[in-house]
């Protein structure tokens, strides 16, 4: 219990420092600068996608009969790294973006939230919330991988 609760106060503190920098402007000029070279979005990008693939990792140690024995530690480590994803987020971009982009940003800080308000912390046996919860979870990821995939192709195809 204890465990959850400080996972959502570190989720959320960093989801609403995210979002207050965004929506006053604040920026650390030199991350900024950084930010606009070619180089840095491509391998920080690099370093988002890393972390969208590690978080599918989950996925594939509960479906695979060997690795099930691991889930609740991969679990316990999915949650971990989700909470601090507004950092990895902002150490790529400050912004949302346009289009796709805003598209891609909302549904990751969406599914952010949501993981971040887990099952842990809901506290329900009800097996509709279970559901609905793990469904939206892990149907926002899908699109999130898919957008990512897009803005992959979309990067390398116009530079």
């Amino acid at each position: 219990m204890a465990k959850s609760n400080g996972l959502l106060i570190v989720g959320m503190v960093l989801f609403i420092v995210y979002m207050i920098q965004y929506v006053l402007g604040w920026q650390w000029a030199w991350l900024y600068e950084l930010q606009s070279d070619e180089n840095y979005k491509r391998w920080s990008g690099f370093a988002l996608g890393l972390f969208i693939l590690w978080q599918w990792t989950l996925t594939l140690v509960r479906v695979s009969k060997r690795m099930r024995k691991h889930s609740q530690k991969f679990t316990a480590i999915h949650k971990y790294v989700g909470v601090i994803s507004p950092v990895l987020f902002y150490f790529h971009a400050m912004e949302f973006g346009y289009g796709y982009l805003a598209l891609l940003s909302y549904i990751f800080f969406i599914n952010m939230v949501l993981g971040t308000i887990n099952l842990d912390v809901i506290k329900s046996s009800k097996d509709w919330i279970f559901q609905g919860w793990m469904i939206t979870h892990v149907a926002l990821s899908i699109l999130i991988t898919f957008i990512s995939v897009f803005h992959v192709g979309v990067v390398f195809y116009y530079k």
